[in-house]
């Protein structure tokens, strides 16, 4: 693969070349989580049930250094580092290294490289890597969403209790009310099927690709969502939040769907909402 030339801050890059060099992050961060898969890895505590790990480190500085080969003055947003580039440029990277990380630990394979390109707060690119079965989501607004270069589109199930739904929970579970355990129990009983596979970043592929139906979670965070949310809606899919409206990467809440069954999810959630 040609690497891209460095772009300058003057210069707006083209839309490919952002996704080029997404694609090459993420298949290199890929190969850092693949090795230390093998090899093995340092795990630390940030609290009881939230852990971070060399793999993670590692990860996301493969993925600053090849951003900043060629687009130097661009923000990169990172889970581990925060704002990892500071800078006035209108584009921001936002990059999760490892989005499944307490899975990685235990040896189960779902985990990914997440990594998104905003321009002026407008998202962009959506890349998301899966080491473990070689599979690689890509999307540009405008463009369709594609995994390993096939396109892919949402499903057409249209009925709740048809549904096959993902959701996750929020490393402050044991210390909120708003843990989504309400949440879960009540689509339990009315979906067909309920996952949590602990990485958000492939619910919102899976949904994008027709493997789920729906997804929803109340405490994420932007490199959680930037990426696979591009790659959801490129595919057909519908995001919100709990009430319906605009989501943004900077809230906690999202609902993301197929698109025929998300009224149905809301209808759900509002039944649910914690108590104020």
């Amino acid at each position: 693969m040609m690497r891209p030339m460095p772009v300058s801050c003057a210069q707006d890059p083209p839309a490919d070349v952002l996704l080029v060099t997404a694609v090459e992050a993420a298949r290199q961060a890929g190969e850092v989580l693949r090795e230390c898969a093998r090899v093995g890895f340092h795990i630390e505590h940030k609290n009881v049930i939230n852990l971070v790990t060399d793999a993670d480190c590692r990860a996301e500085q493969r993925i600053i250094d090849v951003i900043q080969r060629t687009f130097p003055s661009h923000r990169i947003l990172a889970e581990e580092r925060g704002l990892a580039q500071r800078s006035s440029s209108p584009y921001q990277w936002v990059i999760d290294p490892l989005d499944g990380t307490t899975n990685l630990a235990h040896g189960f394979p779902a985990y990914c490289v997440s990594i998104g390109v905003e321009h002026e707060g407008r998202s962009l690119i959506g890349v998301v890597f899966d080491p473990t079965r070689d599979e690689l989501y890509t999307a540009r607004r405008g463009q369709g969403a594609f995994l390993n270069d096939a396109p892919i589109s949402v499903s057409a199930t249209d009925h709740l209790d048809r549904a096959l739904l993902v959701t996750g929970f929020g490393y402050d579970i044991r210390e909120t009310a708003n843990n989504n355990l309400d949440h879960f129990v009540r689509f339990a009983l009315k979906a067909q099927g309920l996952r949590r596979t602990g990485t958000a970043a492939l619910d919102l592929c899976y949904v994008a690709s027709g493997r789920f139906d729906g997804f929803w979670e109340v405490a994420l965070n932007p490199w959680d969502m930037a990426a696979g949310i591009v790659i959801l809606e490129e595919a057909g899919g519908k995001v919100t939040n709990f009430e319906g409206g605009k989501h943004s990467i900077y809230g906690k809440e999202l609902v993301a769907s197929n698109g025929r069954i998300h009224q149905a999810m809301l209808d759900v959630l509002q039944q649910t909402r914690p108590h104020q």
